[in-house]
């Protein structure tokens, strides 16, 4: 008896997961292809999600199928960017409207053959994880997702249920705990 429920079971979570690759498949691609360098992370980023997905013993217990893989899309691109690391600053630098770099940006650049800035990195990481540590969960949730994962504000409020005007909020006491925090990293940064 019990064989036979897991059987059927299993039977379903293949038929919910034939279905949602072919519902959400290409356009899943096409996202992760998006924010991925080439077409062969790209693909494992896929496989690795859709792995995932397959080893959920009960799919029926997602409630927001689309949700979750484009969240374990975002975790994934997310590793594979901190797996690799530009040559320079010139592969992956992005100006604001000012002209500046962000500081994100810098913290992505090789630090190998440049100690005091792999220190400089290595101390801003530990600063910016207290100060985070430090915030509300709902503030910290939406800074990391919109700053690090780079999930828009919009989606945030549509993924947690709230408005757009609160995510925002959060999002700002987040800011300006963290400025005041890590001000005197950004003062040593510039001089």
């Amino acid at each position: 008896m019990k064989a036979t429920v897991s059987a059927k079971m299993a039977e379903k979570n293949k038929r919910t997961l034939t279905e949602t690759i072919k519902q959400y498949g290409t356009q899943l691609a096409g996202f992760i292809r998006s924010k991925v360098g080439n077409n062969e992370d790209a693909k494992d980023i896929l496989q690795d999600v859709w792995y995932q997905f397959s080893r959920i013993t009960n799919l029926d217990e997602i409630e927001n199928v689309s949700g979750w893989l484009y969240n374990v899309s975002r975790n994934r691109i997310t590793d594979n960017y901190r797996k690799k690391k530009p040559a320079s600053i010139e592969d992956f630098t992005v100006e604001n409207e000012d002209g500046e770099v962000s500081i994100m940006d810098i913290l992505l650049i090789d630090d190998a053959n440049n100690p005091e800035l792999g220190l400089f990195k290595e101390v801003f990481w530990e600063e910016l994880l207290k100060a985070l540590d430090e915030l509300p969960d709902s503030q910290r949730s939406v800074f990391v997702l919109n700053e690090l994962e780079d999930v828009t504000l919009k989606e945030i409020a549509e993924q947690q249920g709230e408005n757009i005007k609160t995510i925002i909020s959060r999002k700002g006491y987040a800011v300006k705990h963290l400025r005041k925090k890590l001000n005197y990293l950004y003062q040593e940064l510039n001089n």
